[in-house]
């Protein structure tokens, strides 16, 4: 899922392109795109967009006369420029947006059409859409920790709730927590003050030099390479890969069609944090140490039966 790094630049992108530009025409080719009815999405043509914003993970549209339209892009939703008019393809294409100067393309890979399109009428109905979370390069040491400790939360679900903190998801809290040294099942309200220090240091560190690069590489272009693997991050989606600071092999959590990439080395004392998937399988026999989890791979006739037996 495009992340607050990822947003940022997408929005700066954008409003070279269509701010003070009129939107011509809409068009959208799947049903589950558009999740309001009033105001009707026709009541943005013809309209100048006058401001963008970004809300969260969320793309805001400011036109003329206080409508928004509100993007919300989800694990799959991409932004394509386009020229004048280009044809929206199914199965990808979820909508276009033309304009004098070019058409915004929205797509959405895969089978699940997640992302969301919502017109709204004024800051009232928009902030309506707002979770709340902090704006994290926005705010201090006090008010960071506050929020995090409100609640006793593992560190990885503290960063990712977008009711608590502002933007960041799966991918830039791997490497946020890697830049901290804490491990992702570490609990908020445990952690020490200067914990919460080093951690509040690697939000802003991570998330600005994530930002410097993305525009850095971006330049005056389009971001079409929108993706949450990219070359250069230390743990997240690098599982067996060496880790950049101490050359362990990088781990993982697995959960849903989620996963956490961690060091143990860096991170967690070496202790190797247990896989809910694997480790309900292995019951105690689930290794406590990467070179433990090494040779059970290595021997796979030491992984029990479903009925526990070797």
């Amino acid at each position: 899922m495009p992340e607050l790094p990822d947003i940022v630049v997408y929005i700066e992108a954008l409003e070279k392109r269509i701010l003070g530009q009129t939107i011509e025409r809409t068009r959208v080719v799947s049903p589950f795109l558009l999740r309001t009815v009033e105001p009707p999405l026709s009541s943005a043509e013809g309209k100048t967009v006058v401001q963008l914003r970004r809300m969260g993970k969320r793309i805001c549209i400011g036109l003329e006369n206080d409508v928004w339209l509100v993007l919300h892009l989800m694990i799959a939703g991409r932004l394509h420029w386009r020229a004048r008019g280009a044809k929206v393809s199914r199965p990808r294409g979820l909508a276009a947006f033309d304009f004098p100067n070019g058409t915004l393309l929205w797509t959405e890979a895969g089978s699940k059409k997640r992302a969301s399109l919502h017109v709204v009428n004024g800051e009232d109905e928009l902030r309506a859409l707002d979770p709340g979370g902090l704006e994290v390069l926005e705010t201090d040491l006090d008010r960071f920790g506050a929020i995090l400790t409100s609640a006793n939360h593992t560190l990885k679900r503290a960063l990712t709730d977008p009711r608590l903190f502002s933007g960041i998801g799966n991918a830039y809290s791997d490497e946020i927590l890697f830049e901290a040294r804490l491990s992702p099942l570490a609990l908020t309200q445990k952690l020490t003050p200067p914990e919460v220090a080093r951690l509040f240091a690697a939000v802003r560190s991570t998330l600005t030099n994530w930002l410097q690069r993305l525009r850095s590489e971006t330049g005056e272009g389009f971001p079409e390479k929108v993706t949450a693997f990219r070359e250069g991050m230390a743990v997240h989606g690098r599982y067996k890969q060496p880790c950049p600071r101490c050359n362990g092999k990088v781990q993982r959590i697995r959960y849903a069609s989620n996963e956490t990439n961690y060091c143990p080395n860096c991170q967690t004392g070496g202790k190797l944090l247990a896989d809910r998937a694997l480790s309900r399988l292995l019951r105690e026999d689930w290794p406590k140490t990467p070179e433990e989890l090494e040779l059970l791979v290595q021997n796979p006739k030491r992984i029990p039966d479903k009925t526990g037996n070797d």
